[in-house]
């Protein structure tokens, strides 16, 4: 019988109550006990420390990384314990032999493409299965309607027909069934966007009737930003679905200032019943990869078409008109400003020099317009670049984390020479400078966000909170000092401040260095609609 007492530690346990003092004593991965003077073999002397539920990314990108390098530093070291993997409609299962290797070049700017790797899974409970061979932390995945769509219908911009729905609906069922939360959305992302809101309506139905809830990736978050809300809230009203935004912003010029709508709409849509929550990174800039600003009729048919149309002067007109005089849907409806576009990754090293800098800089050196060099880099590395868009509005992430809905999601990409720094950084981010410097939240309730709250909205039966019976994915950090030290030029740095971190009461992180151990696994919806 393994026990380890945790002595001594100020308790934040999850619900947002105020911080008290205890002794946690674990039991065979377990919180057996909370209280005072527990005794066990094993002790840790917590010096006061703070010991919070071990932190869940409500939007995480480590579909590949963290089977690539299951020890998964990046979340180890800011004290996740759970992430939640298939995000904005498009990952790896459901897949069969045609669209797998597309998915792989679609998604290589997010996730890379790594060789000799063994895709040795094609539905999702197999995808599970794989997970569960060993991982730091633990998983949750959603089924991505993109990669269902493919699945069915293939990158062509059109709507199914019935017998066309009826499979994508039998699919998205078989995933539920084998243990996926819910489903998420990229709608601003092919082949997803081709969907209208009534295919969306009868798949989020499937959702609901097995209990998980939809995760959308909506059509816009610049011009169209708040119809895009209004029509996923609609989705909710009309299927029953439980709502969870995915990275919730106001993002560009046209939407400075603006967050007070955005939660107006949500606080009625709350006060009608619709069951909703909302996640967003502590950042101003988004991350994506260069080629989801195309226009979507560019994009339509897969990589090789999308390629085809680049080479093309005719379609490269069109995409030029699109970018700079009436605003790509694949660009949120606004007009491309290319000094806000920075390249943070790319496929081939040959374009390596690109990394860091805007697309306005490389125009300006190359004398060419934004628009060639955005089209030559896109040439040039087959569409694997990865960017930085530094289009977000600091009044509006402040008003948005605030909101009662709120919970926490890094949004991290982990591939590429520059990623976002929210991939090392966004939780302890959160309690450093959010929490400690600028007072925004208050420590109880920035880790309700981190905690409680997400493992209520993914159905965690055991988990989220610290409580005797309840998992051991718990989180030991000091409340002084705990910070980000991943920025723009270091994006890779590991926090501060994180001295212990446990997943099913295994250490994978001791005196703020990562152990190695792979206690993590997929946690599965059951069911009844909860998850264990």
């Amino acid at each position: 019988m393994a026990e380890l007492l945790i002595r001594g530690a100020t308790v934040l346990d999850g619900t947002g109550a105020d911080r008290f003092r205890a002794d946690v004593l674990l039991r065979d991965g377990v919180i057996a006990s909370v209280g005072h003077d527990l005794t066990a073999r094993q002790v840790l002397d917590t010096d006061g420390l703070a010991l919070a539920p071990g932190f869940i990314d409500m939007h995480s990108h480590s579909d590949l990384r963290m089977l690539v390098e299951p020890a998964h530093p990046s979340r180890v070291t800011q004290g996740v314990t759970c992430e939640v993997l298939g995000q904005d409609g498009l990952s790896y299962a459901p897949v069969d032999e045609r669209t797998l290797p597309v998915l792989r070049r679609q998604l290589a700017g997010w996730n890379g493409d790594p060789d000799e790797f063994e895709w040795n899974w094609r539905s999702v409970g197999e995808y599970l299965d794989r997970l569960d061979r060993g991982i730091a932390v633990n998983a949750c995945y959603l089924v991505p309607h993109g990669t269902l769509r493919a699945l069915v219908l293939g990158w062509d911009r059109r709507p199914p027909t019935g017998a066309e729905l009826d499979r994508m609906r039998e699919l998205l069922a078989q995933g539920l069934r084998e243990g996926a939360v819910g489903l998420s959305s990229g709608l601003s992302y092919t082949p997803g966007m081709y969907a209208d809101t009534d295919e969306l309506v009868a798949l989020c139905s499937v959702v609901a009737a097995h209990g998980g809830y939809h995760s959308p990736h909506q059509r816009s978050y610049g011009a169209g930003a708040l119809a895009g809300y209004a029509e996923m809230v609609e989705i909710a009203r009309r299927s029953g679905c439980p709502l969870h935004l995915a990275h919730a912003t106001m993002n560009f010029g046209v939407n400075q200032g603006r967050a007070g709508e955005l939660l107006e709409l949500l606080d009625a849509a709350l006060a009608e019943g619709v069951d909703l929550t909302l996640d967003s990174y502590p950042y101003l800039p988004g991350s994506t990869t260069l080629a989801a600003l195309l226009p979507s009729w560019a994009a339509e048919g897969g990589p090789d078409a999308t390629l085809a149309r680049l080479a093309d002067p005719a379609a490269r007109e069109r995409i030029r008109h699109e970018l700079e005089e009436t605003g790509s849907d694949g660009c949120h409806g606004v007009v491309a400003d290319w000094t806000t576009v920075q390249v943070s990754g790319t496929a081939d090293p040959a374009q390596a020099a690109a990394v860091g800098r805007t697309i306005a800089e490389l125009a300006a050196e190359r004398g060419q317009s934004g628009t060639e060099a955005f089209f030559d880099l896109l040439l040039a590395d087959a569409l694997g670049s990865t960017i930085l868009q530094h289009v977000g509005h600091e009044e509006n992430v402040r008003a948005i984390m605030r909101h009662p809905a709120h919970t926490a999601g890094s949004d991290g990409l982990l591939v590429g020479a520059r990623p976002h720094p929210r991939a090392w950084g966004t939780f302890p981010r959160y309690l450093g400078h959010y929490v400690r410097e600028l007072g925004v939240l208050t420590l109880e309730g920035a880790v309700h966000r981190m905690t409680g709250r997400p493992a209520r909205r993914l159905g965690l039966r055991d988990r989220g909170l610290i409580r005797a019976g309840h998992r051991a994915d718990l989180v030991l950090f000091d409340p002084a000092t705990i910070t980000d030290r991943a920025d723009y030029p270091h994006p890779r740095r590991p926090a501060a401040g994180i001295q212990h971190v446990y997943v099913n009461g295994t250490p994978v992180l001791e005196h703020g260095r990562p152990t190695g151990a792979l206690p993590g696994r997929a946690l599965r919806r059951g069911a009844d609609g909860r998850v264990g």
